[in-house]
């Protein structure tokens, strides 16, 4: 969100990322005709281990919700521990080539001296049933949840958490780096960070140690990974914050520039029309995410900033998608396939003018637990956790534009979004919009 000058980064963190998991800026380029991708464009869709899974282990994120100070309750979330095989095929059916999932430390080690054989054996199913159905696996090793027994060390408060985190990935690493996976080591470290200073798992004090701890442990993995297989393909994906990108995200840019293979992207939200404290108050303090405002166009300049700055890297958008209320019709109207559709463009556009987009993953295939609530509905298949026993993945109008998105290689050359873009400073900083004019349509 966009914050005052005056502000510390730090300040900026602990506000804007502690609500917005993910953010995004905007564009002032007209529409003009977009070419398809080529055959090897990474179409993918996203997921988390605890968000989805369901039968959850003990962790920071179990504990959190059994204090009470969620909204809603867990239960066993959308059950994909038992229902992975289904989500897998629904996922193969789009023509996806990626599937994101998450690799729970809190399952795979219980204890501190032991670790679960037959939980690793669910994930050697998972993995080989992506595999089986022609998709490439996308493995988190990190999704803001660690085992109950890490957290009674301190968490990321423990200067010791960084080896506790690397002895069980390498673990992790070790069974399946033959598998040739895309590999996310840490999902959107920022928000991370301000994950743990809204649940108490630091003070605001201890975040700037948690930064360096996560900047540590993801330069350790890395070269793990890269041991193991030397082509591997490592990245750490940035939630963007549109207006303040630089005073969240930079700190832990600079700390593991070095030792990303691509540079993966989150994008969601613009700013809210008000600036500096209204507007990070705002989305911390009630606005829900569904009422935040959506430029799909900022998701160009989301790219066009790390380009930049990456000009030897490709770029992936991790994660992107369009939250509603329960399912029920957005205040502003927009539906999830004119939503993606719209996004699709302005990826293509990126591409167009230089930008070495290779990859692009939905968030999510089904609705789950966002974070202490199932109000917010991201997934291509929706799924009433609160009201429905079956847990039955009910289709959007997304899936079979999606599908079509895919088939085709992107939208038409003659689409047009849907939406008129706005001059990037509208919804951005201006360092991120240094340069920007109108460009010929």
């Amino acid at each position: 969100m966009r914050t005052r000058s005056s502000r510390s980064g730090l300040a900026a963190l602990s506000t804007a990322a502690a609500m917005l998991m993910v953010s995004g800026v905007s564009a002032a380029h007209p529409p003009r005709e977009v070419a398809p991708f080529e055959a090897d464009f990474l179409w993918g869709v996203a997921s988390s281990g605890f968000q989805s899974e369901g039968h959850a282990p003990d962790s920071n994120w179990s504990r959190y919700i059994a204090s009470g100070a969620t909204a809603d309750p867990y239960r066993d979330s959308v059950d994909f521990t038992r229902r992975y095989m289904n989500d897998i095929d629904l996922a193969a059916r789009l023509g996806v080539r990626v599937y994101r999932v998450g690799i729970e430390w809190a399952r795979l080690q219980p204890t501190p001296d032991m670790w679960d054989e037959a939980a690793f054996g669910f994930y050697d199913n998972v993995i080989a049933r992506i595999l089986a159905a022609g998709m490439r696996p996308m493995l988190t090793l990190d999704h803001w949840v660690y085992p109950g027994w890490a957290l009674d060390r301190g968490g990321w408060r423990n200067p010791g958490m960084v080896e506790d985190w690397l002895a069980n990935m390498r673990k992790v690493v070790q069974r399946y780096s033959s598998r040739g996976p895309l590999w996310v080591t840490f999902n959107e470290p920022a928000a991370y960070v301000g994950t743990e200073l809204r649940t108490g798992g630091i003070s605001v004090e201890e975040a700037p140690a948690m930064v360096d701890r996560i900047a540590q442990a993801h330069n350790e993995i890395y070269d793990v990974i890269h041991r193991f297989r030397p082509d591997a393909m490592v990245t750490s994906n940035l939630g963007y914050v549109a207006g303040a990108e630089t005073e969240v995200n930079q700190p832990i840019v600079d700390r593991i520039s070095a030792k990303l293979d691509f540079v993966g992207v989150d994008y969601y939200f613009a700013p809210l029309p008000q600036t500096g404290e209204a507007a990070q108050g705002g989305a911390v303090g009630g606005v829900p995410m569904w009422e935040l405002p959506v430029h799909p166009e900022g998701v160009y300049y989301a790219l066009r900033h790390y380009a930049r700055q990456f000009p030897d890297r490709p770029l992936y958008v991790v994660e992107n998608g369009l939250p509603t209320e329960n399912g029920q019709v957005r205040p502003d109207g927009y539906t999830r396939a004119d939503h993606l559709r719209d996004t699709v463009y302005w990826l293509q556009r990126a591409k167009a003018d230089g930008i070495n987009v290779i990859g692009y993953n939905y968030w999510s295939l089904t609705d789950n637990y966002e974070w202490g609530t199932y109000a917010p509905r991201f997934g291509l298949y929706t799924v009433d956790v609160l009201t429905d026993p079956t847990l039955a993945r009910r289709p959007t109008d997304a899936v079979d534009a999606y599908t079509r998105l895919i088939r085709q290689g992107g939208v038409e050359p003659s689409y047009r979004p849907t939406r008129a873009p706005v001059p990037c400073i509208e919804i951005d900083a201006p360092d991120a919009c240094a340069g920007e004019g109108l460009a010929e349509g």
